[in-house]
């Protein structure tokens, strides 16, 4: 045949080709956030279809900065693509020049795990058969005993142990001094035979309260415990110490939620100086930083156990990219959390229309099945609570000489 009359015979079949039906694109029409008891941050986001995701932007004692933060967000993305996150994720990012730290992380992570959501929710999928599917098919967690001032430990890990749990985290000490008594850290050792004489394993919460001269002291102490990892020994801004102290210690070292990107966790992952990453997903991104913040760890051979003593969205979240990475190893939880009691009556469950999606089996959570992140929110008792909430602040400590101490 040919060649013109090839050319002419493709011209006539395209012309007569049926087009492909295009479905709706939907787009951002509103974003909403909801200051709730006892200090979370909730983030909507709704389509133009009228479908819908829930986000957690939890920033502890900074809420009224991240909902600022929030506000600059919201006037640039209403419109875009609701699919797109990646896009979006990177406009934040990167179009607002200045970028990182916690408060603008925070409200970026809100918006993230929010399109996740509804992302599921429109495909009717989980999150993490977005992600590439499940590794596991549930989740070992644990949760606090104790709070700033810890007391009463036997009774708190029996009740820990009462609804469930096989490890639980404490707080190592008190407030202290760059340098201070070798004798405070006794307690700290005390508290921790109790637990681990119940059957329970540990985490020991520096909290970023002990400097170089008391950390050393206390990481060597506590060797013969074996407790499950010591976290946030120092502050990560000392990274060349945390090099220091991993290299004097066997007690595997746990750090992460004040590294909000995967840039600030590089050089810890490049001077082998961690050896659990602990990203809070409400402050790091979202999933999709949290996710990207995992598979560099694995390249390290580092664990990730995502921090989270946060709401129902921030955990639902953790454990959406739980189930889908290999390196993941233990997920926080805050139910029964002091600082939830503190507070009043609202818990992790508060918002929950099924609170059963987090109940505790042996030590475990089962994989969350549901669509999207895999809880439902009572955005009804959202909206009323949100209407009393007052900005949550943190407790001061401050020492003998009057000197602030680290929270």
């Amino acid at each position: 045949m040919a060649t013109d009359e090839l050319k002419s015979l493709k011209g006539v079949t395209n012309s007569h080709t049926p087009a492909v039906p295009l479905l709706s694109t939907p787009k951002i029409k509103t974003i909403e956030y909801f200051r709730v008891k006892p200090r979370w941050l909730f983030v909507k986001i709704t389509d133009d279809q009228d479908l819908y995701g829930w986000g957690e932007a939890t920033l502890e004692g900074h809420s009224k900065a991240v909902e600022g933060a929030l506000d600059e967000i919201i006037d640039r993305i209403i419109g875009y693509e609701a699919d797109d996150i990646e896009h979006i994720w990177q406009t934040i990012w990167r179009l607002g020049f200045y970028r990182g730290g916690p408060v603008f992380m925070s409200a970026l992570s809100g918006i993230d795990i929010a399109l996740w959501d509804l992302k599921g929710r429109r495909l009717g999928v989980p999150v993490y058969q977005l992600l590439g599917g499940k590794v596991r098919n549930k989740i070992q967690v644990y949760a606090w005993i104790g709070g700033d001032r810890p007391n009463d430990i036997e009774n708190a890990a029996k009740a820990r142990i009462a609804q469930g749990l096989r490890c639980i985290k404490m707080n190592a000490t008190e407030d202290v001094n760059w340098l201070d008594s070798p004798s405070i850290l006794d307690a700290t050792l005390e508290r921790i035979k109790i637990v681990k004489s119940l059957g329970l394993d540990a985490g020991v919460d520096f909290h970023g309260r002990l400097h170089k001269p008391m950390a050393k002291q206390l990481a060597k102490a506590l060797e013969p415990y074996r407790p499950l990892f010591i976290e946030e020994p120092l502050l990560a801004e000392h990274a060349e110490a945390y090099k220091q102290l991993s290299d004097s210690t066997t007690i595997p070292i746990a750090q992460g939620e004040r590294l909000y990107t995967r840039w600030d966790v590089k050089r810890f992952l490049e001077d082998a100086s961690v050896d659990i990453l602990q990203p809070d997903i409400a402050h790091a991104g979202g999933i999709s930083e949290t996710k990207r913040i995992a598979t560099m760890a694995e390249a390290y051979d580092v664990a990730i156990a995502p921090h989270c003593p946060l709401g129902p969205i921030a955990l639902a979240a953790c454990m959406q990219v739980a189930l889908n990475i290999p390196n993941f190893v233990i997920q926080e939880m805050s139910l029964g959390m002091h600082y939830n009691v503190e507070a009043g009556e609202e818990d992790l469950n508060t918002y929950l229309v099924d609170p059963s999606v987090f109940a505790i089996d042996n030590g475990y959570v089962k994989a969350l099945t549901g669509v999207g992140l895999g809880i439902e929110v009572d955005e009804d008792v959202v909206r009323r609570i949100s209407k009393s909430t007052e900005p949550w602040q943190p407790k001061a400590f401050y020492g003998e000489d009057g000197s602030i101490r680290e929270w």
